[in-house]
């Protein structure tokens, strides 16, 4: 979202938005550091983009250089900005490309208060738009860096993202996915601390004829009352991201997430009864610090019982200033790669049988880009889906489901 954003306000101001691997007057590196693996690629992105464009002014902003401000400065970049400020570090970037002079914005995240108001959208080409209506974490689970790189809850006003959400339809979008970092969070910061089902409602309904997805969810959100009154929106996407992180009890408990496998699974069934055929995915992580054998064999059973259409398995990740970090019990490589297979085989034959369970149905396609000489897509329930056919790009249609194809299904569209 903020990367579109970015592109947004730069091409508002008469910019031209080039490739990565153009020659440019100036390159923005929007990090992440949700793990050291992030931290690690955002490092070898910034020495690569110094190295090939040693005249170019590049400026950094995102999570790594929020937390990290003087491993960014090592690395001879132009501009160094935050997770926040979005408007300022391109106006440092527009006027470090003309004066050649380096320049730093930051900011204490955990004193943010105010929601920071972005375009949304980005280049017309896309189909998809992400709509962000909130920021922030106060969660503080055990593992987690961004709480601090990001700061606490801030909500977008129901008018605000209805307004965007509009303003997207009529650019031409024909998918919204409603984002934040915690969007269960949603409107405790606001007067009255509405639920964030009624902003899910309000989005629905003022673009009628676009679908909305969800982002991310956190399970105790997920309730019958939420079932309900999301079940009688009809374009809402049948596809629930519910993060889980573990399935046994005793690694929630370290990982201080506040729910437990039972109330996970509530919240599983929940979504199944009110949204037949529905995808719930989620994210997981093995090797967690003092994690046994016994418990790793709990969260296979776990996931199993469940029955996810798509998880991704993460590796327990060490962040300095996490109490996670200095946990005993840190497993080794081999470990973690161990069981990341283990789990990884187990998700790849849920995604199977999930996909399976859907040839010979009819499914509502967005096509988005070719690829190897079929369009494809992604049905409402993010099944990605090949079929042949031309001219297809941002168009939504019913398609037959044949088969299974690659990472998704490929079938026939209905003319």
């Amino acid at each position: 979202y903020e990367t579109q954003a970015m592109e947004q306000l730069l091409t508002e101001l008469g910019h031209e938005i080039g490739q990565f691997d153009q020659p440019c007057d100036g390159y923005i590196i929007n990090t992440c550091s949700v793990t050291a693996v992030a931290d690690k690629k955002n490092r070898a992105v910034i020495r690569r983009c110094r190295r090939e464009n040693p005249d170019a002014v590049i400026g950094v902003c995102g999570c790594f250089s929020q937390h990290a401000p003087e491993a960014v400065r090592a690395l001879g970049v132009d501009i160094i900005g935050g997770s926040g400020g979005r408007r300022e570090f391109v106006e440092l970037m527009l006027s470090a490309m003309e004066s050649k002079t380096p320049a730093e914005r930051l900011d204490n995240a955990l004193r943010r208060r105010a929601f920071e108001v972005l375009p949304a959208g980005g280049l017309e080409e896309r189909t998809r738009a992400m709509l962000k209506v909130q920021d922030g974490c106060v969660n503080f689970c055990s593992y987690c860096i961004i709480p601090y790189t990001r700061g606490p809850i801030r909500s977008a006003p129901v008018d605000v993202a209805v307004r965007q959400a509009q303003e997207l339809a009529r650019r031409g979008y024909r998918e919204i996915v409603v984002t934040g970092i915690e969007i269960a969070g949603w409107g405790a910061d606001l007067p009255g601390k509405p639920e964030v089902t009624a902003l899910i409602e309000a989005v629905c309904a003022a673009v009628p004829a676009l679908r909305v997805r969800l982002g991310s969810l956190e399970p105790r959100i997920v309730t019958e009352d939420f079932c309900r009154r999301l079940s009688r929106l009809p374009n809402l996407c049948p596809q629930f991201h519910l993060s889980m992180q573990s399935g046994c009890d005793t690694v929630l408990q370290r990982m201080r997430r506040k729910y437990d496998t039972g109330r996970y699974y509530e919240s599983v069934c929940l979504l199944r009864t009110w949204f037949p055929g529905c995808a719930v995915t989620t994210d997981m992580i093995v090797a967690f610090p003092g994690e046994t054998e016994e418990e790793f064999a709990r969260s296979l059973a776990f996931i199993r019982k469940c029955g996810f259409a798509e998880m991704h398995i993460f590796p327990y990740s060490r962040r300095p200033g996490t109490s996670a970090d200095k946990m005993p019990g840190q497993h080794g490589n081999a470990v973690k790669e161990a069981r990341s297979r283990a789990a990884i085989a187990v998700a790849e034959e849920m995604s199977r049988a999930y996909r399976e369970a859907l040839v010979g149905s009819v499914q509502s396609v967005l096509f988005e880009s070719v690829e190897d000489g079929l369009f494809t897509g992604h049905a409402p329930n993010y099944v990605k889906v090949y079929a042949a056919g031309e001219n297809l790009h941002n168009q939504v249609r019913r398609v037959r489901i044949t088969g299974l194809y690659r990472d998704g299904l490929v079938g026939n569209w209905e003319r």
